[in-house]
């Protein structure tokens, strides 16, 4: 029976009695499907408020979850962690990849790269192993094989792989059971540096136990190449790891940094590489010495070579085994300092230095004794072979014959220039007077002695640099003032009244009419490189200049801005004592030396600037000797072989320990009847007035200390046509060398 469900009824219904209570429930489970709308009672209607008792009163709402026990609130957290991890990409059917979420990879270890890959650089493979052995071994413990990064191992040419490959076996204790050392002693743009990034890369990133080696690595280097260090990890590593450079700020901001870099730990170091310059590391070596690195790089190390020194003892005190020492021009001349070298890198692989000296030094120098007897002779080449056998297994040297292969050619040209009337004057008046070939005894070089050197290769470069000396009327320079010309004056250069000044004025001019090739110009002297600035002046061409004072921030800038194809500047002035080491400058493919050094490594280390990796063009070299002068004497020792090395001294107090007495007299000499006094010296034989017209002679003696030249030139023989401008002015006489003699066929 169908009953109303109105208010009025309902009410109707409840005074009557409950009696129908569980009807009422069943229809109000069951309403009808259709109910006539009534008009609704209203208050006034009915006398009373009413309020249907079906109508729940009203409760806040919350999101609470229903209570669950604790084993099965773990039981629901165990199946949502049981669910392996999908890829959320539709009908994905790849690999998980390397680190895979939520998966424990089973099976054995695998490298970081694969070694199997065409290409690969492989540096540590684990033995084979029977079947047998496979199946005792611990899947946990397992090696695995060392790949180098293929984002590096593709750019590494074979003799970088080579590199890469030895300095890993030597910091890994492979070559030399108990050391973690060596010395990268390649030439100068062989990519010391890029064989030092793939290590470090290498080390921070793997190893056979499937981790990595270490967990920070530090580079140490001349302050001018801190921020090309850091340059160069952005260039071959990108964004995959961030170096920490530090190349200026206050003592307490570097030794909060140092201290935060120290501090760092972990398999994901936020910045695992330091790069600092060695005069920064010796003032702050007390944050460094607080904690241990895992490696330490030494660029340039040929700094290490005094092992008294406060840098050499800072570095030597750090706590880290695994030291590597770049140095393109390594010292071999003399046995202690070479030395102090290998003890950095693997100490005690030599002895003390007391046992160096007797064991190898003092036979090997008996030995080279020129009154040395027969068995003192044996026993001194005995002990050198022992040396270099030893110190072969923890040094890698290749020479720069390989850029051959990759680099265009570089033809470096001895240019000897005449002295002018001015100068020869000077000169002549300065031995007269300062006679300083009669105060040497016995061979030894004084005060004095050292400072005529410096006046005579002063004089050679320009008149102007001894002008003060002269109106100063210092010994030697009395009444010399007389012979400048009439009204004469150092504000403005004269290029005029020096022989070398003269051809390189022509060497510019002729360089910036018929090219756009950029010039780089080396000297010893900052002096110089002011007369420098003054021509560029007075020719309007545009110069940059880096020398002791410029900060090492701004060297970057400048050379980054020099290298650009679209930078304006033409000329790069560089001091050889401040920044020959290192620097990059292929902007520029002609390069002026100057003046000679005593230690060729010098000079070599500044001629390599140009010719490097991205160079494209040709490379022009030009070493500029005044003719019959002290710069000859220089030269010849420069080129003059021995045993140990080819270096000759380091510094000028060294000299005397090179030259005889009668040496040391001769360099006061000026040679005027010759067009030069060097290639007098060697009695050359390959040529005919001064000129080449056959090959040396095989085996022939005379000419061996100029084998390294391949041809001797005047005017006829000149293949350079900006040096045939300037032959007339003042050059009497070249050497030249090509890199890609026999590439090119010429005999």
């Amino acid at each position: 029976q169908r009953r109303s469900l109105a208010p009025s009824q309902l009410a109707k219904r409840k005074a009557g009695g409950e009696e129908e209570e569980e009807e009422e429930e069943e229809e109000d489970r069951h309403p009808p499907t259709t109910r006539k709308r009534q008009k609704p009672v209203s208050e006034t209607d009915s006398g009373e408020c009413y309020r249907s008792p079906f109508r729940k009163p009203l409760a806040q709402l919350t999101n609470r979850p229903h209570c669950l026990d604790s084993s099965q609130h773990e039981a629901f957290i165990r199946s949502i962690l049981s669910k392996p991890f999908k890829v959320p990409i539709p009908n994905y059917k790849g690999p998980l990849g390397l680190r895979a979420l939520g998966i424990k990879r089973a099976g054995l270890r695998s490298p970081l790269h694969d070694p199997f890959e065409e290409g690969a650089l492989i540096l540590y493979e684990p033995p084979l192993l029977s079947a047998h052995d496979q199946l005792k071994i611990d899947k946990d413990k397992a090696p695995v094989h060392v790949v180098v990064d293929p984002v590096l191992s593709r750019v590494l040419r074979p003799h970088q792989r080579e590199g890469v490959k030895f300095l890993w076996d030597c910091v890994t204790s492979r070559r030399i059971p108990g050391s973690h050392g060596c010395i990268m002693a390649d030439e100068m743009g062989l990519g010391k540096t890029l064989q030092c990034i793939t290590l470090m890369w290498t080390l921070l990133r793997q190893s056979p136990d499937c981790k990595p080696e270490i967990e920070k690595a530090m580079v140490v280097s001349p302050s001018s190449l801190v921020r090309n260090w850091y340059n160069e990890v952005e260039k071959w590593l990108g964004g995959r790891i961030q170096p920490l450079a530090i190349d200026g700020g206050s003592k307490e901001e570097i030794d909060r940094k140092l201290v935060g870099f120290m501090n760092q730990r972990g398999l994901r170091v936020p910045s695992p590489i330091l790069i600092i310059s060695y005069e920064t590391f010796r003032l702050h070596a007390e944050a460094l010495q607080k904690g241990s690195v895992g490696l330490v790089i030494c660029d340039e190390g040929h700094r290490l070579k005094n092992s008294e020194n406060q840098t050499y003892q800072a570095l030597n005190s750090l706590n880290t085994p695994r030291r590597v020492l770049i140095s393109g021009t390594p010292i071999q001349n003399d046995l202690l300092e070479y030395f102090s070298l290998v003890h950095f890198v693997n100490s005690g692989i030599l002895g003390t230095a007391q046992e160096f000296k007797r064991h190898f030094e003092i036979p090997i120098l008996k030995g080279r004794d020129a009154d040395a007897s027969e068995a003192e002779r044996h026993k001194g080449e005995e002990r050198l072979k022992e040396l270099i056998s030893i110190v072969n297994r923890c040094l890698i040297r290749r020479t720069s014959d390989i850029l051959s292969k990759y680099l265009p050619v570089k033809i470096e040209q001895v240019v000897c220039c005449r002295l002018t009337p001015l100068q020869a004057e000077l000169y002549k008046n300065f031995l007269k007077q300062a006679k300083p070939a009669e105060e040497l005894k016995e061979g030894k070089i004084s005060v004095s002695s050292l400072s005529s050197i410096t006046s005579l290769k002063k004089l050679c470069n320009h008149p102007a640099l001894i002008h003060d000396k002269c109106v100063e009327e210092e010994e030697g320079f009395t009444g010399a003032l007389d012979l400048f010309p009439a009204g004469y004056s150092t504000k403005s250069v004269e290029p005029q009244l020096s022989g070398k000044m003269l051809v390189l004025d022509y060497i510019l001019a002729v360089t910036k009419s018929t090219s756009n090739d950029k010039v780089v110009l080396v000297s010893n002297y900052t002096q110089t490189l002011d007369l420098f600035e003054k021509l560029c002046r007075n020719r309007r061409y545009l110069y940059v200049r880096l020398d002791g004072t410029m900060s090492i921030k701004k060297r970057a800038k400048i050379v980054e801005r020099f290298n650009s194809p679209s930078s304006p500047e033409f000329i790069f002035m560089l001091s050889s004592k401040a920044g020959g080491c290192g620097l990059n400058l292929i902007g520029a493919n002609r390069l002026v030396m100057f003046d000679p050094d005593w230690n060729p490594a010098n000079d070599e280390q500044a001629m390599a600037r140009v010719w490097r990796d991205g160079q494209k063009k040709t490379c022009y070299i030009y070493r500029l000797l005044s003719t019959g002068t002290i710069e000859e004497k220089i030269f010849q020792r420069q080129t003059h072989k021995k045993a140990l090395s080819s270096c000759v001294v380091d510094e000028e107090q060294d000299v005397e320990r090179h030259f005889s007495l009668g040496e040391l007299k001769e360099l006061f000499t000026l040679n005027e009847n010759t067009t030069s006094d060097t290639h007098d010296k060697i009695k050359c034989r390959r040529c005919v007035n001064g000129h080449q017209v056959r090959p040396p002679p095989e085996g022939s003696d005379c000419t061996s200390d100029l084998s390294q030249w391949n041809h001797c030139a005047d005017k006829r023989g000149l293949q350079d046509s900006v040096l045939k401008a300037a032959w007339d002015a003042a050059v009497t006489f070249t050497f030249h060398h090509h890199s890609h003699e026999e590439q090119r066929g010429i005999p």
